[in-house]
């Protein structure tokens, strides 16, 4: 992705315009009073002083960017910031009258997780033994099964070992010293990120963020045979397992060559699972997802500019199908690169193909993606 955006910023400036007093901000045409013109070919201190009087301020739009950028580019200094300001409090006990101390906090917040959670586990064995035939589907959400059990047994342990060195019974270790400041912190502790999804949430959200996860597999569990008739894709550990799950079903079942099939988006009008009547026909329909750097025009069914202010917009139910590789390339198609988090990166999973008007460069260039896991 960083040499396909490279690549737009060659095509978007290294043109014969270029010397003709052409605009320099790409695709800036709908913004009001920024603007940014090339010189007619002149000399050297010209240039510079074009530069110098008619370049105004720092701007996102100077690289395709929304102003939104900048709020979120903002914000995220402010949370760092103060992220750094609540460490450097004293920790070693209350700081003040009526204030609790790390202990004391973390000791709440682990009593009310091991109430949650404690008896929490899914009996995959017996679900297998229920099946009478276990599809690419089945397996998808059977791994996912198997990595929450790790998951909630790591928890149970961790803060069960946290309690003991409370009372007394066991000696404080480093490990159970970072466990008890990340409660505090309201920070996912370590031990449980790294058995879990990647995700930038705060503990407290993250809390509620896994209970949905578990409450999406009970579900499922009630009619294993079937996928349910909305997937919550930004609930999977592995969301790449279920697309690859809907390519093995429609190989199987029309007698295609799985390599030769890829996965391929269209972006319906139900924003709820409640308007859905039932499974896709061809394929399967998720939810979870919102989009960054652009809103949907749900009217349209394509992407449009962001509105001011708006940060994420909730996508509506997507269908995903699997077509063949010549099937899926069509024009007036933006390929929306899709990740875990915000942090973007290694996080991405598949390209979703979103409907625009305008170039597809225009959306690349404003850095526009698929969220799941919005922080």
């Amino acid at each position: 992705f960083d040499r396909l955006l490279a690549t737009e910023y060659l095509n978007f400036f290294m043109k014969d315009e270029l010397l003709d007093e052409t605009e320099m901000y790409p695709f800036a045409e709908d913004e009001k009073g920024v603007s940014f013109m090339s010189p007619a070919p002149t000399s050297f201190e010209k240039y510079i002083e074009h530069i110098d009087k008619n370049m105004a301020g720092d701007t996102p739009i100077a690289f395709g960017l929304h102003p939104n950028a900048e709020i979120d580019f903002r914000t995220q200094q402010s949370n760092t910031m103060f992220n750094t300001l609540i460490e450097l409090q004293p920790k070693g006990s209350s700081s003040g009258e009526g204030t609790a101390s790390p202990q004391q906090v973390a000791e709440s917040t682990a009593n009310e997780l091991l109430d949650k959670f404690g008896e929490k586990s899914f009996d995959v064995e017996d679900l297998i033994r229920s099946l009478d035939e276990m599809g690419p589907y089945q397996n998808v959400f059977i791994q996912e099964m198997d990595i929450m059990n790790v998951l909630l047994a790591e928890i149970r342990r961790s803060i069960k070992e946290l309690q003991l060195g409370f009372a007394g019974e066991l000696t404080m270790s480093e490990a159970m010293e970072d466990l008890m400041m990340a409660l505090y912190l309201d920070r996912v502790p370590t031990s449980w990120a790294k058995r879990a999804w990647p995700s930038m949430k705060a503990l407290g959200s993250w809390v509620k963020n896994f209970s949905d996860r578990i409450l999406q597999l009970e579900e499922w569990m009630n009619n294993p045979s079937e996928i349910p008739k909305v997937t919550w894709l930004s609930g999977l550990v592995n969301p790449t397992s279920f697309l690859t799950a809907i390519c093995q079903v429609t190989a199987q079942k029309n007698q295609w060559e799985l390599d030769k099939l890829v996965t391929f988006t269209r972006v319906t009008k139900m924003m709820t699972v409640d308007e859905v009547d039932g499974p896709s026909r061809d394929g399967a329909y998720i939810i979870g997802l919102s989009l960054q750097g652009a809103s949907w025009d749900a009217n349209g069914a394509q992407i449009e500019k962001s509105k001011p202010k708006e940060m994420f917009c909730p996508m509506p139910v997507i269908n995903v199908k699997a077509v063949t590789k010549e099937k899926a390339n069509v024009g007036g198609i933006y390929h929306c690169p899709t990740y875990m988090t915000e942090q973007r990166g290694p996080t991405w999973y598949f390209n979703a193909q979103l409907k625009t008007t305008s170039p597809p460069a225009r959306w690349t260039l404003a850095g526009v993606a698929l969220i799941g896991d919005v922080a």
